[in-house]
């Protein structure tokens, strides 16, 4: 049986989703360090897709700027280029506060109960013992659950796309902070401010939380 045009398409967005966020996460956590060449060749056979998708993410990821393609050279993993920082946060401590306000006000009773229970799992977490990989993906976890909880598809989007960006910074400098585990125990007010209603809390929250982020890279560079 001949598959219809549109299984072949919906089959195809699968795979090119599958290979974006395998390489995304790669380049997020450093695996494919800063600089690095990306080798399509190698990209397929890890990730076990097809060259037309794993060239379908890495146009997506060039959007993202996490990499970047030269003619005649190939494509390359961004650098992490620490003056970035400050655009970075520039933008996050606009939005981020937006999103967490939003997601107190707006946010259903279904998706504030899950909110509670992720503030009560970081609050349970031994931040000590995680490995930095592991650690970066619970951040990641808990930021895009309140990017989602906000309800607005463009603000998460962009969101999702600048925190992405300011975990490679994370991870950069991640053994050299000292109080990281304080950064990670910032989320559980966050959340179960959201949970809570308190759509100000949330704001002032998440503000904070940005901007202690940036003061805790600069205070190590």
């Amino acid at each position: 049986m001949t598959a219809a045009p549109q299984d072949i398409e919906q089959s195809s967005l699968s795979l090119a989703d599958r290979a974006y966020a395998a390489i995304q996460d790669r380049l997020i956590m450093l695996e494919i360090p800063p600089m690095a060449p990306l080798d399509d060749a190698e990209l397929v056979r890890t990730i076990g897709v097809g060259r037309t998708p794993v060239r379908e993410a890495l146009k997506r990821l060039e959007l993202d700027r996490l990499v970047i393609s030269y003619p005649r050279r190939g494509t390359f993993a961004t650098g992490v280029d620490i003056t970035d920082l400050a655009y970075i946060s520039e933008i996050r401590e606009q939005l981020e506060p937006l999103a967490a306000r939003r997601a107190a006000e707006t946010a259903g009773a279904v998706v504030r109960t899950e909110l509670s229970r992720l503030a009560d799992d970081t609050e349970q977490l031994d931040v000590r013992t995680l490995g930095r990989s592991e650690l970066m993906r619970w951040d990641l976890r808990v930021h895009r659950a309140i990017y989602h909880a906000g309800g607005n598809p463009h603000l998460e989007d962009t969101l999702v796309r600048y925190n992405n960006l300011a975990t490679r910074i994370f991870c950069l400098f991640l053994d050299r902070m000292p109080e990281f585990d304080r950064h990670v125990g910032e989320h559980v007010g966050l959340l179960r401010a959201i949970a809570g209603q308190d759509g100000p809390a949330a704001e002032h929250l998440a503000r904070e939380h940005v901007l202690g982020f940036e003061k805790a890279v600069r205070a190590i560079i």
